[in-house]
């Protein structure tokens, strides 16, 4: 235009001038858009829609949007050089583009309030005080030369260079911040995949956007991806078990809709088929100026170990549970030292009838009668000392009946505190079994006694026909004697000593009989074992001479007492030496020889009968004491089991072994009084 030599000339250039002024100014209105991130944008719309249609009016109205027509040029001097500037008649429509300078003037200046109430003065100063100057700088000089109020070239490309320069150098600035910000970012990177290295977390971004996942080298060995391999969200979800895929994706476009955190566990199939458990916590981060998040930031913890071994322990717990509710007894644990229960099987609450409320934190004593808890104190120092302890007790049921258990307890410590804990079998059963039993045993034992006596009836009855033969001949002697006038008095108190001594003696085998029949509980007691023995003989020695055995009683004069029952241990004896009788009479010596020696042997006595017969088959020797099992034709087998279990009732034991020099030995041992349990 200062160049121009006809006013056609100016007025065209003029006309092409507005194509840069609407391109300025749309860069403009984008910069500050993207730049400032400021300025509204449907005032922005505003200015360019109206910029728009002044520069369409600029090419259909008049010469330019300035001049209807330039009438002529004039000839003026500017920076020492000759320049033209124009004259002409004005275009009303050049209103419209001026009103779109004011616009855009309004747009500059809210623009710079918005970036001076975010905080960035500096900003608002230098880019937009110079978008600003720029702009009103256009709009004065554009309405006082068009209108020819100054006679002046339009020189807006020296007052838009300086502007130039000011985005230059804050642009300079602000790459120098970047360049920056990327060394401190590439550091704090470095530290980063350190520390999370160190600590064993992954740390990730997830940009919505580009829907691509950025990770630390830690977090992209935890899913499987190479240090240099995009991960699209795609490729990232192809990770996850099919088991957590929907739930995973549900969850996460959850938090992103309300802007929660995400914290879970979640399984990933790495691509050699390795099963991995991660923990992920992430959150969600508003980058733009809207409400919708932009990103997602999280670190992902591999714990397969914890949740294999928390499945461990989930199955272990599983099997205890069932093994314990599975038991047919009870199950108890309590704890040390208070003695609360802390842990049952169901079992427990069926048979003793109380609810889970009422079981837990029960103490142990509330399970017993006053009277056995020094018993019950007693079995907790035992288990505490030797770390189990096994006994019968009767624990208090609900309805105050009384459960006979067979119970096992033991010290355990799982490192956080001690317990008794123990298995308690219910033997209700076994208790009246053992009662049956005891009534069965009894009755057999009464019908061997009777039948005992049956062997001893022939010897018996030889042994009271004397003492009764005494007494008639003593009888008969006295009568003729008293027909005498003087009878000799002391020979009659002679005779009379001597049927009162045969009555005594045939008394007392038929009170040894009585005794041996009746079938009754005898009364406990202290016993002689000499005058026991010795009663057993008398009963047995007619059939001794009978049999022409020779009986040998050895006593040792210093014998303690033994405590029981008298009758039930003479059948033991008695069953003792008629069995060696028999043994004898099988293969007999030229002097059959019975044995008996009885002595104390430490805490015990011991009674020994022998016999110098064949001896016991060795393969019958273990089978002897068995119910049932006889070496005799005729025998029926339950004397010596009946023996054995006479004995073991009075805490002592009987056992048979073959002599070196022939026959065999039956032994019993028994406490002496006070040593045993009866």
């Amino acid at each position: 235009m200062m160049r121009a030599e006809t006013p056609t000339q100016f007025a065209t250039a003029l006309r092409w001038f507005h194509v840069p002024v609407w391109i300025i100014i749309v860069s403009l209105m984008g910069f500050v858009l993207v730049h400032l991130r400021a300025g509204r944008r449907w005032l922005a719309w505003i200015v360019c829609i109206l910029r728009t249609f002044s520069l369409l009016l600029n090419f259909l109205v008049g010469q330019n949007l300035n001049y209807l027509e330039v009438t002529r040029l004039r000839s003026i001097h500017f920076l020492g050089e000759s320049v033209s500037v124009a004259e002409g008649v004005s275009n009303p429509c050049m209103f419209i583009g001026q009103l779109s300078l004011l616009l855009f003037l309004v747009f500059v200046i809210d623009a710079i309030i918005s970036v001076w109430r975010r905080g960035d003065s500096r900003q608002a100063l230098v880019i937009g005080g110079s978008i600003l100057s720029f702009v009103l700088t256009a709009i004065v000089m554009g309405v006082l030369v068009v209108w020819q109020i100054v006679i002046f070239p339009l020189t807006l490309s020296i007052f838009f260079l300086g502007f130039i320069v000011v985005m230059g150098v804050e642009m300079s600035r602000s790459t120098l911040q970047v360049v920056q910000l990327s060394d401190e970012l590439s550091q704090r990177t470095d530290w980063l995949d350190l520390a999370a290295d160190s600590a064993g977390v992954g740390i990730w971004l997830w940009d919505f956007k580009t829907n691509h996942i950025w990770g630390t080298e830690r977090a992209r060995t935890l899913y499987g991806f190479s240090p240099d391999e995009p991960i699209p969200f795609e490729k990232y979800l192809s990770r996850l078990h099919p088991d957590d895929l929907n739930w995973v994706v549900q969850a996460s476009q959850a938090c992103i809709k309300d802007g929660t955190d995400f914290r879970d566990d979640y399984r990933i199939v790495l691509p050699d088929g390795s099963l991995r458990w991660m923990r992920v916590t992430a959150k969600t981060f508003l980058v733009s100026a809207d409400s919708i998040p932009d990103r997602m930031t999280g670190i992902s913890v591999d714990i397969t170990e914890y949740k294999e071994s928390q499945l461990k322990q989930q199955k272990e717990q599983e099997f205890t549970n069932t093994l314990l509710e599975g038991l047919p007894g009870i199950f108890y644990l309590y704890t040390l030292p208070d003695l609360r229960l802390v842990r049952w099987n169901k079992n427990h609450e069926k048979l003793t009838g109380f609810s889970s409320e009422e079981m837990y934190g029960k103490h142990v004593l509330d399970w017993f009668a006053p009277a056995d808890y020094p018993a019950i104190a007693h079995a907790v120092e035992v288990v505490e000392e030797q770390g189990n302890v096994s006994m019968e007790l009767e624990i208090l049921k609900k309805d105050g009946r009384s459960l006979p258990l067979q119970a096992t307890g033991i010290f355990f410590s799982d490192g956080k505190g001690e317990y008794l804990m123990g298995i308690g079998m219910d033997i209700t059963r076994r208790k009246q079994m053992e009662l049956e039993l005891q009534q069965k045993r009894n009755e057999l034992t009464h019908v061997t006694r009777v039948s005992m006596i049956g062997e001893l009836a022939s010897t018996l009855a030889h042994e009271l026909n004397q003492p009764l033969g005494a007494i008639l001949r003593n009888a008969e002697a006295v009568e003729l004697m008293l027909e005498d006038q003087s009878p000799d008095i002391g020979e009659l108190r002679d005779i009379m000593q001597d049927i009162r001594k045969d009555d005594k003696r045939a008394g007392e085998v038929i009170d040894r009989m009585r005794a041996m029949m009746k079938k009754r509980e005898a009364p406990q007691r202290h016993i002689d074992l000499k005058l026991l023995v010795d009663e057993a003989l008398v009963l047995v020695q007619p059939d001794a001479k009978k049999r022409k055995v020779r009986l040998v009683l050895d006593v040792n004069p210093r014998l303690p007492l033994i405590y029981g029952d008298q009758v039930q241990l003479q059948q033991v004896f008695i069953n003792l030496l008629l069995n060696a009788f028999d043994a004898l009479g099988d293969n007999p010596p030229e002097i059959p020889l019975v044995t008996v020696l009885v002595q104390p042997v430490g805490e015990t006595v011991e009674v020994a009968v022998s016999d110098n017969g064949p001896g016991i088959e060795p393969d019958n020797i273990a089978h002897l004491f068995k119910p049932f099992f006889s070496t005799k034709s005729d025998g029926l087998g339950m004397g010596l089991a009946i023996s054995r279990g006479i004995i073991e009732a009075h805490s002592g034991r009987l056992w048979a072994k073959n002599n070196k020099a022939g026959g065999a030995t039956f032994t019993i041992t028994l406490p002496m009084a006070g040593r045993g349990v009866a």
